[in-house]
């Protein structure tokens, strides 16, 4: 008996010692959303950190360490985004007309120092709440449309978990997390989507497009600029677009390039055809507007492909570091 309370003790002991991440998955940010988001985003920072796109991804990052303010709370924070964050995963679900109001939820998996992050906060003004699950801090909100919108919270649920919204978000995330997570990553509401993802994607979203309100109906489609035969090709695509009820969408960094994907589900196979043969006529439009205008781009817009199987269709291609150094100087040069 005195071996295996002994053996237990060092159990406890070792369990307790382990970061919080890696017991049960408590700080897991992907099974903390809600089964009713109607779009998911993730970032995996971690991976894109050692790419030569970092330096893009991370360019406004960067202005931070020039606004004094900005500086001053990172340092008192001992928080460097660049290298202490490396997981972002974005939830939300936009007010339905009549229906139940929005909420945003954003959580940040990697390395923190919950206690420095805390006082450097109240320091500015948040206010400190608690619940059964854990404490959050109301944000400040000194901007004119204050009394418009619900206020921001955040919680530094650990050290290597911080979750941020509208303060409904925030305390329902808390509970879930001691609950021990939600029914998500088990394929609840767009989870059951999940296996449309690359697991090595570095970034992607599933958006419930159907669930959409209608006056954000335009985010459903894609504005295409094409000319002559391209604008009757744009048109069916558009078109098209209003019966697609799922989109899914990913990038994965490889080298300094960025191979992209992106799946729409349509309500039959009939439209889906529509989208596969609209897609065709955008690609050849772009093709041909290239010629022109950017002729280094024709071999990369060549290599696009689009695919269909059933009522699924999907768009994929590789950008290549050279262009998109180009694609960033040419709007570069647009903005000055």
């Amino acid at each position: 008996m005195k071996r295996l309370a002994a053996s237990a003790l060092v159990l406890t002991l070792a369990v307790l010692a382990l970061p919080a991440a890696a017991r049960g998955g408590s700080d897991d940010a992907l099974a903390l959303v809600p089964a009713d988001a109607v779009s998911v985003g993730v970032i995996h920072v971690a991976d894109l950190r050692s790419s030569p796109l970092a330096a893009r991804v991370f360019s406004d990052t960067d202005k931070l360490t020039v606004d004094g303010d900005a500086a001053h709370f990172l340092a008192e924070a001992r928080l460097n985004p660049k290298e202490d964050v490396d997981t972002v995963v974005a939830a939300g679900s936009p007010k339905a007309a009549g229906g139940s109001t929005g909420w945003g939820l954003v959580l940040f998996e990697g390395r923190f120092d919950a206690a420095a992050l805390s006082t450097a906060i109240a320091g500015r003004g948040a206010v400190l709440k608690s619940t059964p699950a854990g404490d959050y801090y109301l944000l400040p909100d000194k901007g004119a449309n204050a009394a418009r919108h619900e206020q921001g919270a955040i919680a530094f649920a650990s050290n290597h978990l911080v979750i941020a919204g509208n303060e409904a978000s925030v305390v329902a995330a808390l509970a879930h997390r001691s609950a021990g997570g939600t029914a998500f990553r088990s394929g609840a509401g767009l989870g059951r989507h999940l296996g449309r993802i690359d697991s090595g994607a570095s970034a992607w979203a599933l958006v419930d497009v159907s669930r959409l309100p209608a006056k954000d109906a335009s985010a459903r489609h894609a504005h295409v600029q094409a000319e002559g035969n391209g604008m009757d090709a744009a048109a069916t695509l558009v078109s098209s677009m209003k019966s697609v009820s799922l989109l899914a969408l990913q990038a994965t960094a490889k080298g300094d390039a960025l191979k992209l994907n992106a799946t729409g589900l349509a309500s039959d196979e009939e439209t889906a055809g529509l989208m596969e043969d609209a897609l065709r006529g955008v690609l050849a439009a772009w093709r041909l507007a290239a010629q022109e205008k950017s002729p280094e781009t024709v071999s990369m817009i060549r290599k696009f492909t689009v695919s269909r199987d059933k009522a699924t269709v999907s768009i994929s291609g590789t950008l290549s570091g050279a262009a998109m150094r180009a694609l960033a100087e040419k709007k570069h040069a647009h903005a000055d």
